[in-house]
């Protein structure tokens, strides 16, 4: 691991299938994510990006290499031991808001502690009732995800990804449903949460527009990393 990383993973492989049927997904990608980056991964589709996101979410095994994020071997980790991992300490949003449809907003936003603990707390409401106060949906919290916009549901699903406080939170294409406002108000409250709380967040996007607006720009291009711009430090944004 490269000096205080959050995340590295080294010589990462993914293939699937067998014999004549096999192909290799991922080849040997090596990368360091920093605590508290603001990063995009890029490439055209079939590159790779979402089987990388899955085996950094701990959803996936690689078939070979290393994968230690905040000290924990991941890969010689048991289910139980990757799935107590994830709960804690990684958040996520994706492009369909996967919210449940007969639950309100702040209790989505709940469900990943309530979930874990097998009931709702006080405290879960409360720090439900602060996320969604965060993310401009106070007004919000007791309507259903049928009753909000594309970007309100959206805004939902990045509360819902921070309720355990994780120290990462992957985004899959989560802008890739709404609308260039939209868009932009989710990618602008992503960068406020960032800067605030220290959370990172690696977010795969096709688009431009979304990527120009993190710090850092990773690229997959066939499995294989094509190309991994310098961190630009927040002195100098």
């Amino acid at each position: 691991m490269s000096g205080d990383a959050l995340l590295s993973v080294r010589k990462l492989v993914k293939t699937f299938g067998e014999g004549e049927a096999q192909a290799t997904v991922l080849h040997g990608i090596d990368l360091d994510l920093q605590r508290g980056e603001l990063a995009a991964l890029l490439g055209p589709s079939g590159s790779g990006k979402s089987t990388l996101l899955t085996i950094l979410g701990t959803l996936l095994k690689p078939s070979s290499g290393t994968h230690v994020m905040l000290g924990v071997d991941l890969v010689a980790a048991s289910e139980a031991e990757r799935t107590r991992f994830r709960n804690e300490n990684i958040g996520f949003v994706f492009q369909f808001h996967h919210l449940l449809p007969d639950l309100t907003a702040l209790e989505n936003v709940m469900m990943p502690a309530a979930a874990s603990a097998g009931r709702e707390t006080a405290a879960m409401r409360a720090r439900a009732t602060e996320l969604l106060d965060a993310v401009g949906l106070a007004d919000r919290r007791e309507y259903r995800p049928g009753a909000m916009s594309g970007g309100q549901r959206q805004r939902v699903a990045v509360a819902r990804a921070l309720m355990n406080r994780p120290a990462l939170v992957l985004a899959d294409e989560p802008t890739g449903n709404l609308d260039r406002q939209s868009a932009d108000q989710v990618m602008a409250l992503i960068g406020r949460i960032n800067e605030e709380s220290g959370c990172c967040f690696l977010i795969s996007t096709h688009d431009e527009h979304i990527s120009a607006r993190c710090r850092r720009r990773i690229e997959l291009v066939d499995g294989q990393l094509l190309r991994d711009d310098a961190i630009v430090t927040r002195e100098a944004d």
